[in-house]
């Protein structure tokens, strides 16, 4: 009789977990790019847990030790630029400004490259009579050319933006944030389910806390790019998680009536199935922006580029992190706290649990069948009684009988 396979792989999922490890090994590789649910990421929900609490931590506490360096867009002040002529380094210009007004400068940094190149000066706002005295102090120590090649003093600029401006402008990006995380949590909660929105926005936040708080440890300022930058890894954010859920609903369709896989083996499979899109326009994304590092800022000495692109750089890594190994593990967690989905759970453990005992009783009971039954060895043919010595054996049908052959007389 042939064995029923119909057990084996379960018609309602694409990879059987039972069945599936105990085939041959798949390589890192074939699993990524097959998708077939080889990395246990729902089920090591607690590792991932860890690692997300240790980013939140880090970030809260430079957010609160460290702060934020505000840019002169926010925070006011003025600022001073002179050309970067030769033998003139940041160094030297903050040594003459310390020394002219007694206090360091805010920041110091050489923006541009070649001829273009400019040493740019932000300070805290300075007066007329502050600002001329060191007008006159950079132009003394560098001897600074106007556009004509001549040392001229017109060509150390000077600007200044009030704290009005500066406040400003921090309450419409603080503005525009809000409201954008208030539309996106809007759009979440419309798009999933109740559960899935949680996990979701537990997602946003996570990843804006993170980058902000990286932000805060690197020390950058915070400019309208690093807003816009932010505003934008949030969009990749929520696009990432609209992918990875509608997997998961995908898979987890109709699981509360089967009994053969879990709600976490499902969502897992669904990880597995998004990981390597996500590893793929994660790459595909982080690409340009390492290319405006290491061209515009290396290279050109663009340095207000920087601030866009630390904050796009660090804000899709933990963008692509968050929407795999956190927001995904979080939704399981959820449903599994109450509510139809625990109940099945428990009902599916309940069933593998007695199917192992059963098999298991099976076998022993077969193992010890096979030790109690006799083992005969017959002499001669099975079911035959033994032949006497000496005895004729019968002739069989179609033969001719043995003996002497006799002459016939005539």
């Amino acid at each position: 009789m042939a064995r029923d396979n119909s057990s084996v792989l379960d018609i309602d999922s694409e990879l059987d977990y039972e069945s599936g490890r105990a085939t041959r090994k798949h390589s890192l590789f074939e699993r990524l790019y097959t998708g077939t649910g080889g990395f246990e990421i729902v089920g090591r929900r607690k590792l991932f847990y860890g690692l997300a609490a240790g980013l939140l931590a880090i970030a809260i506490a430079s957010i609160a030790i460290r702060g934020f360096t505000l840019g002169i867009d926010f925070a006011g002040g003025s600022r001073i630029q002179l050309p970067a002529g030769d033998g003139v380094s940041t160094s030297q210009v903050e040594k003459v400004y310390s020394q002219t007004l007694g206090h360091d400068a805010v920041t110091v940094q050489k923006v541009g490259s070649g001829s273009a190149a400019q040493i740019q000066i932000r300070s805290d706002t300075l007066d007329k009579d502050r600002t001329d005295k060191l007008q006159n102090a950079l132009f003394e120590a560098f001897k600074p050319k106007d556009a004509n090649g001549q040392p001229s003093i017109n060509a150390i600029s000077t600007a200044e933006i009030s704290e009005t401006w500066g406040g400003e402008v921090t309450h419409k990006a603080l503005l525009a944030l809000v409201v954008f995380v208030v539309l996106t949590m809007v759009y979440i909660a419309i798009r999933f389910e109740r559960d899935m929105s949680i996990a979701a926005i537990g997602s946003l936040f996570f990843n804006l806390v993170v980058t902000a708080g990286i932000y805060s440890l690197v020390g950058f300022e915070v400019t309208p790019a690093a807003v816009i930058g932010l505003l934008t890894i949030l969009g990749y954010v929520l696009y990432d998680n609209v992918v990875v859920f509608d997997k998961v609903e995908e898979n987890t369709e109709g699981v509360l009536h089967l009994s053969k896989h879990t709600y976490a083996e499902k969502a897992n499979l669904a990880a597995n199935q998004t990981l390597m899109r996500s590893i793929n326009t994660t790459i595909i994304g982080i690409l340009p922006i390492i290319g405006m590092l290491v061209v515009a800022v290396w290279l050109l000495g663009v340095g207000t580029l920087k601030d866009l692109a630390l904050v796009q750089l660090v804000g899709m890594i933990v963008g692509a992190y968050s929407s795999i190994f956190f927001a995904v593990p979080l939704l399981v967690t959820i449903k599994e706290r109450w509510g139809p989905v625990a109940a099945h759970t428990r009902k599916v453990l309940a069933r593998r649990s007695g199917a192992s005992t059963g098999r298991a009783t099976e076998s022993a009971a077969q193992r010890a069948g096979a030790a109690s039954r006799p083992v005969t060895v017959a002499a001669g043919r099975e079911g035959s009684a033994p032949r006497a010595r000496g005895a004729a054996e019968a002739p069989r049908p179609g033969t001719r009988p043995s003996g002497k052959r006799t002459k016939r007389r005539h």
